[in-house]
């Protein structure tokens, strides 16, 4: 079995990745919060832990697997733009979320095997902010709910900051219920005008941090292998989720590895909209940009560096799959190539990987079975454009109504389970499953094996 390293956000090294149970590998990252179009920066995330999750499901095997992907479907912003559209809160998230779903699709990113909204978990929040206060670790004043920093020793151990570095550094709320100024809020007062729940300090919401622990903790339980996100989350959104996980559950440990890519810049600048240089994921497809270049660029620099998209780049990208493309026509795709499987086993080293790629094409013009390695690299890598067709005993388009139907139902019922269960047996036989607005696709990957279909 090939051995992963990984660079650990909070121990700040690189270390051999040892699962806690290889048979129940569990990963969980932030999601969006969902009202607005993804921007281009939103889809580094997306693409680099698509790509490790690629990776685990080769190692371990896919039924070994767990990636789980949130949506943040509670939040002032969503408030704010209810308010501002008159269109409704539901509206709002269940379209942001659709087109979520199909721009990530376009860009290659595999379907999570869980997406749980923090709308479907505000119990779980509750429950989890009682224990909080039970064990003196947080505190109710005036119908918030605060967790207590002070309380936490390792408070500032992934960030590697102090207490008193936080507060002279950052701009923090001060008011009159906080014991703290670094205390946050667990839960907060709604008002007649904003969504709220019913809970023992009020009808109220719960801060943003707390959505994280009670959605990990219900689908991956108090001690799980990879947290990861934008290191824009490091502080305070991951800081919060350890200490507030940690101290619900002692001695459990929260995630084993933290990883963290580095966000995205445009022609050199950081991208915003006061420099002109603001773009959404959807705006460069309209263009004509096809979604595998978009992937291309991202995965062509390491996820610990800043990433730059220039035209040029993806003009380059362009060529390059185009070239592929034409290299490998009528090329089976066959194992993956073990020089790509090596370089990504180094901390998720996808730069490295696409020059072993190059490589391959090099040989490809003249040796078929460097085409076919090539082929395979490609399918794994996530150009699925070169994806094998079905074999025989794997009519995919059966299996995408049926799961296009429960998933209709599921809407209805607000209950997911079936479609989780169908999608999972699915994913074990190799298919690659994309749930959209625009409907639900599904695709062979290099390890179909259609006689896994037969149980569905």
């Amino acid at each position: 079995m090939a051995q992963i390293t990984l660079h650990d956000s909070k121990t700040r090294t690189r270390t051999a990745f040892q699962p806690i149970d290889p048979k129940n590998l569990r990963m969980y990252v932030c999601g969006p919060t969902v009202y607005d179009r993804a921007h281009l920066g939103n889809a580094r995330p997306v693409i680099v832990f698509d790509m490790l999750y690629r990776l685990l499901r080769h190692v371990y095997g896919a039924d070994h697997v767990c990636y789980v992907r949130n949506f943040t479907d509670v939040d002032d912003k969503i408030n704010a733009r209810a308010a501002q559209s008159g269109r409704t809160i539901a509206q709002i998230t269940e379209e942001t979320i659709g087109w979520f779903l199909e721009d990530m699709s376009c860009v290659g990113a595999l379907a999570p095997d869980a997406m749980p909204r923090a709308t479907q978990y505000i119990p779980q929040m509750i429950t989890m902010i009682e224990q909080l206060i039970a064990s003196g670790n947080a505190y109710a004043a005036q119908g918030h709910v605060l967790f207590a920093v002070d309380s936490f020793a390792e408070y500032g151990a992934l960030s590697g900051r102090s207490v008193d570095d936080m507060i002279a550094g950052a701009r923090v709320e001060v008011a009159p219920y906080k014991r703290n100024p670094m205390d946050f809020v667990l839960w907060k007062p709604s008002d007649a005008d904003t969504p709220g729940w019913d809970s023992p300090w009020g009808r109220g919401r719960p801060g943003w941090h707390i959505e994280c622990s009670a959605m990990a903790f219900d689908r991956l339980g108090a001690h799980f292998d990879i947290h990861g996100g934008g290191n824009d989350l490091m502080f305070p959104h991951h800081e919060n989720e350890i200490a507030q996980s940690c101290c619900a559950h002692p001695g459990a440990g929260f995630a084993n590895v933290w990883l963290h890519n580095e966000m995205l810049q445009v022609e050199g600048k950081k991208m915003s909209k006061s420099l002109g240089n603001f773009f959404t994921v959807r705006d460069l497809l309209d263009q004509g940009v096809d979604g595998e270049v978009i992937r291309f660029v991202m995965l062509s620099t390491h996820y610990r560096k800043p990433m730059d998209w220039t035209e040029r780049k993806r003009d380059e990208a362009a060529k390059t799959l185009a070239g592929w493309r034409a290299l490998i026509q009528g090329a089976a795709p066959a194992g993956v190539p073990e020089a790509v499987i090596d370089a990504l086993c180094d901390d998720l080293n996808t730069s490295r990987a696409l020059s072993e790629m190059h490589a391959l094409a090099k040989s490809a013009k003249s040796d078929a079975e460097s085409a076919s390695a090539l082929a395979a690299a490609m399918a794994f890598m996530g150009f699925t454009q070169t994806q094998a067709p079905a074999r025989p005993g794997g009519d995919l388009g059966t299996y995408a109504d049926h799961l296009a139907n429960l998933r209709a139902q599921a809407m209805q019922d607000k209950d997911f389970a079936k479609v989780d269960a169908f999608k999972t047996m699915l994913v074990a036989a190799g298919v690659q499953v994309q749930m959209s607005k625009a409907g639900v696709q599904l695709a062979p990957m290099a390890d179909f094996n259609p006689d896994l279909l037969d149980d569905l």
